[in-house]
């Protein structure tokens, strides 16, 4: 392993309270390996750079741990929707074993590699479903059953809630990773995720290492969800629920 990667993996990781051990620190190297080498005939990450893929990759999806008041919270059954080439589920697996997750995307590519991703690094508990949101959203054996959905999906708040909040069971989860301003997308999901069953908790906001700022919004699935949500494929993105 390169002796750079694993120094700034273990000083990004110990900053959030996390000690990895040998087997993990290996992981998120190969992990990091077969990014790179499956990305020179797939488009799965615009972001190769080893330091670059550590902390705004690596570092930013196990940063849920900021968010949550126990990192106990972080346990149960995890989905990741529009995961992509696996964040934040894959790096959240590597630190949190016992989490079974499940990722999602709508590209059957991606899916490839994700499994020979989990496959490769041994870690069982995993799976990728290819699937658009909407659909999945719809599907009994995947509504109101998670303790946590996650996403890092590029949508605003109300489009990216009627995906994931159906999926999330009463007393769940559901945290999304933002960037930029919220104010005014926060506003106008207030309505949706109400109508969605959910209720927003707080919202945590903190640097990477590199000074990029993010924020994960926590919010508390208080009753069941509508049937009618989430609506038809292209829906949510078009009309967003307000």
């Amino acid at each position: 392993m390169n002796e750079e990667f694993v120094a700034r993996l273990k000083r990004e990781m110990s900053e959030m309270g996390i000690s990895l051990t040998g087997k993990q620190t290996e992981q998120f190297y190969h992990y990091f390996e077969m990014l790179v080498e499956w990305n020179k005939v797939m488009n799965l990450t615009a972001i190769t750079e080893m330091n670059d893929v550590i902390t705004k990759h690596f570092t930013d999806s196990v940063s849920l741990i900021r968010a949550v008041k126990n990192p106990a919270e972080i346990s149960g059954s995890l989905v990741d929707v529009g995961t992509g080439a696996g964040f934040p589920g894959i790096p959240l697996k590597i630190v949190f074993p016992d989490l079974d997750v499940t990722l999602v995307d709508s590209l059957g590519k991606r899916i490839r590699f994700l499994e020979t991703c989990a496959e490769e690094n041994g870690l069982s508990g995993i799976r990728a479903i290819h699937a658009r949101a909407e659909d999945f959203g719809r599907m009994k054996e995947h509504r109101e059953v998670y303790d946590i959905c996650v996403s890092r999906a590029v949508a605003n708040l109300a489009t990216l809630s009627e995906y994931c909040i159906p999926l999330v069971k009463k007393g769940g989860l559901f945290a999304p990773y933002k960037s930029g301003k919220l104010e005014e997308e926060m506003q106008m999901a207030d309505g949706a995720v109400k109508k969605l069953g959910g209720k927003i908790e707080n919202i945590t906001e903190f640097r990477l290492p590199n000074g990029d700022e993010r924020k994960i919004v926590m919010i508390r699935k208080m009753t069941a969800t509508p049937k009618i949500y989430p609506r038809k494929a292209g829906t949510p993105s078009k009309d967003p629920l307000h």
